[in-house]
């Protein structure tokens, strides 16, 4: 796979190569994203073929304007954005969930998020990455589960905070729907460093270039030793997470 074969295939992701550090933009319609099915199923295709080009030294992930991922999802909406309340609709969704992750987790080069604003949905995409950075008006939060009257936390999410914030803070913040602010999640360690947003792409790629200064080998061999204790979590216990959480789905049409 090259660049050119999939920079302009996606509707919600602008891609950017600079001497192999490949920054990726989401959004809908130039603003900011708005999470779905089919942004679900392209970002598992896209993660999936970035991933297997290896011409990427260092990926940079951020979204457009001025939040990262949204919108907080309506309790009352139809399920998924018109996917069907059925075994088989339900089944989609959680495949393409299963494919996202694990094709995150498959990128075999360092990731940086700059997670430029409120992160309100899958905030484990940025959270995920080597190294995060995030604008002063950042917050985590998770929005599609429980709290929200919802769903089952089950699609990998579970397991990103509570490695990163440890059980107790994780299942907090998943039972209450608390909204981490940035200050709060740099404390907390899910954060590395904050700053305006107008400062963020630029030390974002500040860092990227720095990192792509080693050699492809120490950039790939070093990501797979620092991802591997979250990629074991996740391996493990995903298949049974996905499963409550499609139970408790289901359990909607009831």
């Amino acid at each position: 796979m090259k660049f050119d074969d999939y920079a302009h295939s996606y509707q919600f992701i602008k891609l950017e190569r600079r001497d192999g550090i490949l920054q990726m933009t989401l959004h809908t319609d130039d603003g900011p994203l708005r999470w779905g099915l089919e942004a679900q199923a392209e970002m598992a295709r896209a993660l999936a073929e970035i991933g297997s080009d290896r011409d990427n030294r260092v990926i940079i992930l951020t979204g457009s304007g001025n939040e990262f991922s949204g919108p907080r999802l309506d309790p009352d909406a139809e399920f998924f954005h018109g996917a069907k309340l059925t075994p088989a609709g339900v089944h989609d969704v959680f495949v393409n969930a299963k494919k996202l992750v694990n094709a995150h987790l498959g990128i075999e080069v360092p990731i940086i998020a700059a997670v430029n604003g409120p992160a309100k949905r899958h905030a484990d995409l940025a959270l995920m990455c080597d190294i995060v950075l995030a604008a002063d008006d950042a917050t985590f939060e998770d929005t599609a589960h429980f709290a929200n009257g919802s769903i089952a936390p089950g699609d990998g999410i579970n397991v990103v905070y509570t490695m990163l914030i440890g059980l107790n803070r994780a299942r907090y913040l998943m039972l209450t729907g608390q909204v981490l602010g940035a200050r709060e999640a740099k404390e907390m360690g899910l954060v590395a460093e904050l700053m305006p947003r107008e400062q963020l792409l630029a030390r974002a790629w500040e860092l990227a270039q720095q990192l792509a200064k080693k050699s492809d080998m120490l950039l790939r061999y070093t990501r797979a030793v620092l991802i591997h204790p979250l990629k074991k979590q996740i391996e493990e216990g995903l298949p049974y997470y996905l499963a409550m959480e499609a139970l408790s789905t289901l359990d909607r049409s009831q």
